[in-house]
């Protein structure tokens, strides 16, 4: 039997320190930073090309303030969208009236074409109306008073060729596919904004494209890869990136698209799973 000295238990305690020390480190370093994730993707019905900046599960809160929505609002604003798109998750939870002005005041600064857009998530429902903080409906407002429309199952058409629909939270919401779709022309491209891409299932051929957050992509992934742990009913298939049919698993789910988001839930941190603002270049089919 090995004699464990005072010298190879320093020695060990020592290399586990550095190592957990490195490991919160690099945790850290990942929530706070972020890159531009670009992809090209053609889209049937589209007559011409349409550029679409997606930006998801800001979190804004404890962990990411102003500094943080200043950082990324700059960044989508140079990469000259012709169209923004907010997929849920704004905030945290409940905010103080002070703070939300803050963040109104920074999102106020996103501007595009064809205008910019967002739909609920499930921490957007975790606000309370009173004094102190302001409910759902007093951020809702505050934000397209500076013009961020809101789609709560419900679509605009914004181009003779592109449709563009969002419903509520799949969570904390009542969905509505079919009143978010109902306007959308036949011969019009779409892209409909989900928030959860659990919706995936549900969302009929005739969509294009569904843009979703929700599950950060994981947010905490082991090396080479390895994914710890989803919120998705369907695992890794919905983590993030794209999605397709897959006859093995469900020829009848649509095309999505899932970002791993900006902000992260619970303390900041994030491991082999960046931050991302998504640039998607959308051409025609």
């Amino acid at each position: 039997m090995t004699r464990v000295t005072r010298r190879i238990f320093l020695k060990t305690a020592l290399t586990l320190g550095v190592s957990g020390l490195g490991a919160t480190a690099l945790g850290w370093a990942g929530s706070h930073s972020f890159q531009i994730s670009r992809y090209k993707v053609a889209l049937e019905r589209l007559k011409s090309p349409l550029r679409v900046v997606q930006l998801s599960d800001l979190h804004f809160g404890r962990w990411h303030g102003e500094d943080a929505v200043k950082r990324w609002v700059t960044a989508t604003l140079e990469q000259s969208p012709d169209l923004i798109v907010l997929t849920g998750d704004i905030v945290d939870g409940a905010c103080s009236l002070e703070r939300e002005a803050k963040l109104t005041l920074e999102l106020s600064r996103l501007k595009a074409p064809l205008g910019v857009f967002a739909v609920l998530g499930n921490h957007d429902y975790f606000r309370r109306n009173g004094t102190k903080e302001a409910g759902m409906g007093h951020m809702i407002a505050a934000l397209e008073g500076v013009g961020i429309q809101y789609l709560t199952n419900s679509g605009v058409q914004l181009r003779p060729d592109f449709f563009l629909a969002g419903v509520d939270d799949l969570w904390k919401g009542v969905v509505n596919l079919g009143r978010a779709l109902e306007q959308a022309p036949a011969e019009s491209a779409t892209v409909l904004l989900s928030h959860n891409p659990d919706l995936l299932p549900n969302v009929p051929s005739s969509v294009n494209l569904t843009l979703s957050g929700h599950t950060h992509g994981g947010q905490i992934r082991a090396p080479f890869d390895v994914g710890l742990y989803s919120i998705s009913a369907f695992g890794e298939r919905f983590q993030r990136g794209f999605i397709e049919s897959d006859p093995r698993a469900d020829s009848t789910v649509a095309r999505g698209f899932v970002s791993r988001g900006l902000g992260t839930t619970g303390p900041p941190f994030r491991t082999f799973c960046p931050a991302e603002v998504i640039v998607l270049e959308l051409e025609p089919a």
